[in-house]
């Protein structure tokens, strides 16, 4: 009975956010709210077990989510984004133009959120397209496909990151998991699926310009300085992840346990973009500050909605349902990772935001990971590559994609909704090959 309540709990979740347009973060008090009085939670108790999940999970996760936004805010106003499109491309060429593209995409992807980062590298790609006369969205494919897998699998995108919480994975290990997953990923379902698409046309040719507005009055970062700002997290949580493995120095360990915590690696990371890519870049402080004051506004909603996401986890864990769970999908006679993945992407489909598809699968089947001898970190990969799954029109990034390349609607199902779909396929493969390597 407790199993039909959740799932009946589950299916009033998603009918809230796709059929009846509530917001995702109400949805998900709501739903907690009747699943908790539903599973026989005396009533004095609720609220104190949703004001628990809900600080719980903000407690692990506002810190790395809000200070990752403000770097990417200061990446793209600073023009240290743009600095590093315009260097990778000049590297590569007409020849490669479309490698350069996707490896602009998968750097610039890591510190940005994928709608900031569509929108300041779609100008890019009709640039490119315009100058050496080829298709956009042949153009388009492997950039987008980078941007992709980096807000799917790659902390400190918020999807990733609030996975790792619910988890308890390693932070490191899944960024370092990540890459190695993403590159065969992005070079399948970006390079080579994009091949595809060199004959496919606009309806019109109409400019998009870049919204976001570099503010050094003309002093730009150079290359260096602006790849080692934008990725210093990914390097500092790699290194802090990797030295424990490989030295037995206790003092080194602990030196990294402390520096390597996220919020840490997070924060250090803040003030040095602040000094490297806003003073040191003439810009005034208060001038960095409105930047940030922005960034915060933007992802407020984004962390109030994985708050709502640690509620649910806390009734379920608080009910008992948890233990129920973990006896029936232990019957199951399919791999957890499979299983996770095949979860989230059925609730991608039907709900269309990856964020949301992620955090409720993973409040679902956190007991079955607990309960098995299961990678966490490949388990968060799992989770993250099924919310990537079948994008199509309730996801308001397959209308970005549309209306920004301006081409018909059987032609974005052709390349967005597949590539999209290949991501989270080929990712999943890739998934159990990594397992098999590692375990």
């Amino acid at each position: 009975m407790s199993i039909l309540i959740l799932t009946a709990c589950i299916i009033f979740l998603i009918l809230q956010i796709a059929w009846f347009k509530i917001n995702p973060f109400i949805a998900f008090i709501i739903t907690s709210l009747l699943a908790a009085l539903f599973l026989g939670l005396p009533i004095e108790t609720i609220s104190p077990v949703l004001q628990k999940g809900l600080g719980e999970m903000l407690g692990s996760i506002t810190l790395i989510i809000v200070f990752g936004t403000c770097i990417g805010k200061l990446a793209v106003s600073s023009g240290a984004a743009n600095v590093i499109a315009k260097t990778v491309m000049n590297w590569t060429g007409k020849k490669y133009v479309r490698l350069g593209l996707m490896i602009t995409g998968f750097i610039i992807g890591i510190p940005l959120f994928y709608s900031v980062g569509f929108v300041l590298l779609v100008p890019l790609i009709f640039s490119v397209a315009h100058q050496f006369k080829l298709s956009k969205v042949y153009l388009g494919i492997p950039m987008l496909a980078s941007l992709s897998v980096a807000h799917g699998f790659l902390p400190p995108h918020p999807s990733p990151m609030a996975l790792s919480s619910i988890l308890k994975a390693d932070i490191g290990l899944v960024l370092i998991y990540g890459i190695i997953i993403a590159i065969p990923t992005i070079l399948i379902a970006g390079l080579w699926f994009s091949t595809r698409f060199k004959n496919i046309k606009t309806e019109s040719d109409h400019e998009i310009l870049n919204v976001e507005e570099i503010k050094n009055e003309g002093k730009l970062p150079s290359f260096g300085l602006s790849l080692f700002s934008a990725l210093f997290p990914v390097f500092g949580l790699t290194i802090t992840s990797l030295l424990p493995l490989i030295s037995d120095n206790e003092k080194l360990i602990a030196i990294c346990k402390i520096i390597g915590d996220p919020s840490i690696i997070m924060l250090l990371s803040l003030l040095l973009c602040t000094y490297t890519l806003g003073i040191k870049m003439n810009r005034s402080m208060s001038s960095v500050m409105d930047d940030y004051t922005q960034a915060i506004k933007d992802v407020a909603l984004i962390v109030l909605i994985v708050g709502g996401a640690g509620c649910l986890k806390e009734v379920m864990i608080v009910s008992g349902v948890n233990e129920t769970i973990v006896a029936t999908l232990n019957q199951v006679n399919i791999h957890p990772f499979l299983l996770a993945w095949m979860m989230a992407a059925i609730i991608r489909i039907r709900v269309g935001s990856a964020t949301a598809a992620g955090l409720m699968t993973a409040s679902v089947l956190l007991p079955l990971l607990q309960s098995n001898d299961l990678d966490p970190n490949l388990f968060v990969l799992s989770v993250g590559a099924g919310s990537l799954m079948c994008s199509h029109v309730n996801d308001p990034s397959f209308w970005m994609f549309k209306e920004y390349f301006n081409i018909s609607l059987k032609d974005t199902f052709k390349s967005w909704t597949v590539m999209e779909s290949l991501v989270s396929v080929l990712g999943i493969v890739f998934i159990f090959i990594l397992n098999a390597l590692i375990h």
